[in-house]
């Protein structure tokens, strides 16, 4: 299942980085997108992102401080929540509290950045993966064994 990483500024694109890296470690039948390193040199970068945006089955949009209201990151947002049946959009809150959300993201149920709820998002992404997810069991363990690398990546 393809899982579409949305970023907007410095901060969330090594937090779609950092993401980019560690989701494939936890669930191996993922394949996360972020447009600054999926994108060929000398394609057209609209297309690819649109199809992109059509053959994902999960968004997690990269929320910080910085670009809570950036219209990319709403734009995609939108994109990816008319195109799912069933809207697996979740904005990964990076330094910022969801009291502190606003506008059109706030209809999406969010991910603060701490352990348990990363779990939940990680448990939630093997659900939407369909006839090639992973046990509960096989999820937890492999959550347990990579989560330190998700918060030494994130911390620099």
């Amino acid at each position: 299942m393809k899982v579409f990483l949305s970023w907007s500024g410095t901060k969330s694109h090594k937090v779609a980085l950092t993401l980019r890296d560690w989701l494939p470690s936890v669930i191996q039948s993922i394949e996360p997108y972020v447009s600054s390193e999926d994108i060929d040199k000398g394609a057209r970068w609209s297309t690819d992102i649109a199809k992109e945006l059509e053959d994902s089955g999960f968004g997690i949009l990269c929320v910080t401080k910085d670009n809570l209201h950036a219209p990319w990151l709403t734009f995609e947002a939108g994109a990816l929540s008319k195109k799912l049946e069933k809207s697996y959009v979740s904005p990964f809150l990076f330094d910022i509290k969801r009291s502190e959300i606003n506008g059109p993201i706030l209809q999406f149920q969010s991910t603060v950045h701490n352990q348990e709820d990363v779990l939940k998002l990680i448990k939630t992404i093997n659900k939407a993966c369909g006839d090639t997810k992973l046990s509960d069991e096989m999820v937890e363990k492999a959550f347990k064994a990579w989560y330190p690398t998700l918060q030494e990546e994130l911390k620099k």
